[in-house]
Parts: structure tokens; sequence; C-alpha cells
């Protein structure tokens, strides 16, 4: 399961080859290790605990979502906290604390410009750069937690194909192993007892249903692929003429390495998969008082379902698009955030929590406004709990 499938999708998935060198990331995580437990002897495991409390909250907002990120080197980040510890003791002068100073405020004031220049998406790369009161260490902590989010960012956006992946080349081995008699009977009722435990999808009235099973999902997407290329019916001709009777292999092969999960079933997704798992589209309107099913499994249903499974898995959809806009910094040096809404989704209701832990590593002031299209609907504010409407 692992050493085969999720080997070969961490190698030939184009967004691990994007975003990801596996031959650093385990010496960047010694590195990581040394010095956070340097850190806990130094600053105490309290303030160490709390910083990364903090970091993890953020974590989903760490990330480069369009710029490839530069090889993670535990050699260069050690060189780096060199320096930034010797530029730190080169600045210290006590003798400059000495002089009056003779210029009025007004005449050093620089004209006011807004800061940031853009809004910033990736919120802990901002806080590492610009928070005021950050420690040099905690700085160091952020980082990271910062490169830890990037390294696994493509495992957000490919779990349906990975768990399938895994799952699908699991099951077709030890198959073949069986057939080859090289395991007996006993080894297989095992294996496929739990594998129809991790494949189960309880339907969508079940007390028991919290959505949609990845492996289940995943497995019988690979599954109903190999049976297009290797015994594809009319309805697969006649909605993929690409694969339908190629090379079930190539075509796998092809599907792993393009592909994330939204694509992924934007692409292979089937009719007959989508009667199997009697899947259904709701439309939700807060101008109503009742859910209404727009879509079901059937000829005139099947690419709106499709599209709307697909959308599920779109970060940008799954994950509030909050951006940091505006820092007072000739005020109270407080952060103004915006939340721009997705199809008037608001945002969770331990929304605050995180605030306080972004109120935490900023030091000042936090603000979060909620904007659908081009009003304010909320605003909130941290360490003060006020909510405006």
């Amino acid at each position: 399961h692992a050493c085969y499938g999720h080997n070969s999708f961490f190698k030939g998935n184009y967004l691990f080859k994007t975003w990801t060198d596996a031959s650093a990331i385990i010496d960047y995580l010694v590195f990581a290790r040394h010095y956070l437990a340097e850190c806990e002897q130094r600053h105490g495991v309290t303030a160490v605990e709390e910083t990364l409390d903090s970091c993890h909250a953020l974590m989903n907002y760490g990330v480069d979502r369009y710029k490839r990120p530069t090889p993670i080197s535990a050699h260069e980040e050690k060189r780096r906290q060199r320096d930034r510890e010797e530029a730190l003791q080169r600045q210290v002068s006590e003798l400059w604390k000495t002089f009056p100073d003779m210029q009025p405020m007004v005449q050093r004031r620089e004209p006011s410009r807004r800061f940031p220049s853009e809004p910033q998406e990736n919120l802990l790369y901002f806080l590492e750069k610009n928070a005021p009161l950050l420690e040099p260490w905690q700085r160091e902590v952020i980082r990271i937690v910062r490169k830890m989010a990037q390294y696994f960012y493509p495992q957000r956006q490919t779990q349906v194909m990975n768990e399938g992946w895994a799952t699908f080349w699991h099951y077709t081995l030890l198959n073949e192993l069986y057939d080859q008699g090289r395991v007996d009977d006993g080894f297989m009722l095992e294996f496929l007892q739990n594998h129809s435990q991790v494949i189960y999808q309880p339907p969508f009235d079940s007390p028991y249903y919290s959505g949609i099973n990845p492996y289940a999902l995943g497995f019988a997407m690979f599954q109903d692929i190999r049976r297009i290329c290797e015994a594809p019916t009319d309805e697969d001709r006649q909605w993929f003429p690409d694969i339908a009777g190629s090379d079930w292999l190539a075509t796998l092969k092809f599907a792993m390495e393009s592909f994330k999960d939204e694509s992924f079933i934007q692409q292979f997704l089937s009719p007959r998969l989508i009667r199997e798992f009697h899947l259904f589209s709701i439309y939700d309107d807060e101008s109503e008082d009742h859910y209404k099913v727009d879509a079901i499994h059937n000829q005139a249903g099947y690419r709106k379902v499709r599209e709307n499974l697909a959308r599920m898995y779109d970060l940008s959809v799954r994950e509030p698009d909050i951006q940091i806009t505006r820092v007072d910094v000739e005020g109270d040096r407080s952060m103004t955030l915006r939340h721009t809404q997705s199809d008037g989704k608001p945002l969770s209701t331990d929304t605050f929590e995180v605030l306080k832990h972004l109120h935490y590593l900023w030091g000042f002031d936090v603000h979060l406004e909620t904007w659908n299209q081009d009003q304010m609907v909320k605003r909130m504010s941290c360490p003060s709990i006020s909510v405006e409407l």
C-alpha cells in the first residue's frame, strides 16, 4: 500500500515534482527538531509551544500557491540562522541611546503610504518578515512551520488520488499474487476484510456519514478507468473516446501523473460511478428555507454532479479567501484582513479562536472584515471580543 502505491504517486505526480524535494526533507526535519529543542532550553517549553500552536493554527495560510518554492536545505537554514544572529549583534549600540532626539516627529515622518502595497495571502510569511514584536527565534519557528506547510501543500490537493492509487495497487498486486498461488486463502480473506472496511462508503442518510470517503472514491475511479480501457461500453465510448479501449496501464499512469483531485474527478468520473455512488447535488439558497436537489444520477444530471463534486476538492472553494490588506504603520499598528465570501458562505464559528493566534504573533490589534461582492457584511476584532454586522 505505502511502499508501492504512495511512493510511486509521490515520485510521479506533477504537484510533488514541482513542490517537493524528497532528498532534502529528512535533513531539514532533523535541523528543525534540534532547533526547537534548543529553543525550549533557552526560552522555555511554554513559550515555544504557544508559538507553535499559533503557527499551526495559520498553517494553511503559510504557502506560496503560485510561485515555486526554493529547495529545502538544512545546511542553508543553519547558515541563514547564523547570519541573522550576527546581524542582530552588529546592530546593538548602547552609545546611540545616550544621544538626544533633536528632530521633531513631524519633520521625521515620511509621506504616508499603504502597507502592504498589495494584499498578502501568505500570512505566515508576512508575519515572519514584518511582525514588530517577535523575537528572532520566533521568526525561525514561523519559518519552519511555513516550510512544512509548503512541503505538504500537494497532499492537500491529492488526497482522493493518492489514497485511491495506493489502495488500487494494494488490491491489484495482492490479487495477482493470489492468482499465482503465492498467498493462501486465509491471507486473502484477512486482507479483503480490511480492504472492505477501508473503502466502505456510508449512504448519505447513515448516522455514520461524514462525507465522501477518499479511499472509496479514489479506488473506484482507478478501477473504473481500467474497466473503461479493457471492456468499454457504448456509454464509455461516448463519454471517454480518448481512453476507451486503450492500454490501461499507460492510461492509469497518465492520470496519476497529470492531475490533482479537482481535475481528476472532472476528467474521469464516469456516469456509471455516479450511479453506483448514488450521487446527487443539493442547491442551498440562503433566501429559501429549504434545500433543493438540482441534479441526480441520470442523463440530465451527470455533468452537473461531476462538476459540483470536483469543486468540493478545489482549495479555493474549500478554504476561505483571507488576505492581509492594510497595516496602520503610523498609528496603532493594527492589522486588517479581508475575507472575500464565496457563494455567500460564512466563516466557521471558531474564527475568533484563530484570530487570537494571529493576534499573538502580530502583537497588536487584528481586524477581520468579511465582504460579499462590494459590501462589508461583518467585522471581527481581536483582542476585544467585538463583532459588527
